[in-house]
């Protein structure tokens, strides 16, 4: 069987209890759609729809004159992390006209990826400023478009990014180099829950790492 026949029919398991929502969001035309392509274990669902003229004078194609297609409400994919839990991924649309979408898919996120086009970096205040509202952990993962070289230093500047948040590069075409992504979102939402748990006391109850620490040890 081949790869693409084995990722479009992978069955869920009917152990799988616990789902993990992590939302893939950003500006238009930065690699939502092709970050969730090359890491579900399915084929995923996208909602892509051929660019137009007329959608020409609504949405800003500076830079991304190039795309044909463009997402209308959020692509989704999966990964089993073990026979309990499952990640499920969702990427969210980039054009201004469907971000009233976000706060819908930030209900109930583990946390959430920022990708950033580095030739357009304020095409990201409005994920940032969103996830930050909401108090929704998230990374920044800078995709490879082959513009010009920034320093993670110049990047986190740009973006004023609080020091703890994480700041990675990426090739969102690569199933080795998205996963690195996932694996730093996890760890860092491990590293925050980590710190509620020591503020709650030993005597809180559930382990709240636990979701996170099983994403980070099944997705290395």
């Amino acid at each position: 069987m081949d790869s693409a026949t084995s990722r479009a029919s992978a069955p869920l398991g009917a152990s799988a209890d616990n789902g993990l929502k992590i939302v893939v969001v950003g500006g238009f035309g930065v690699g939502k759609t092709t970050l969730v392509r090359s890491v579900s274990e399915i084929r995923p669902l996208t909602t892509e729809e051929t660019m137009t003229q007329a959608g020409a004078h609504v949405d800003d194609l500076t830079g991304v004159q190039g795309k044909t297609a463009t997402t209308v409400a959020f692509d989704f994919g999966r990964i089993t992390l073990d026979h309990r839990n499952v990640l499920y991924l969702f990427g969210a649309p980039g054009q201004e006209r469907f971000w009233f979408l976000w706060d819908r898919l930030f209900s109930g996120t583990l946390g959430a990826v920022v990708l950033v086009d580095t030739r357009r970096i304020d095409d990201s205040w409005y994920a940032i400023d969103r996830l930050e509202k909401h108090g929704t952990p998230f990374v920044v993962a800078c995709n490879d478009f082959g513009g010009p070289a920034f320093t993670p230093e110049q990047v986190r500047e740009a973006l004023d990014l609080d020091p703890h948040v994480p700041l990675v590069t990426c090739d969102a075409r690569s199933r080795e180099s998205s996963k690195l992504v996932l694996i730093t979102l996890v760890e860092h939402v491990a590293t925050l829950y980590a710190g509620v748990g020591a503020g709650a006391g030993a005597g809180a109850g559930s382990d709240p790492t636990a979701p996170a620490r099983a994403s980070r040890q099944e997705l290395v």
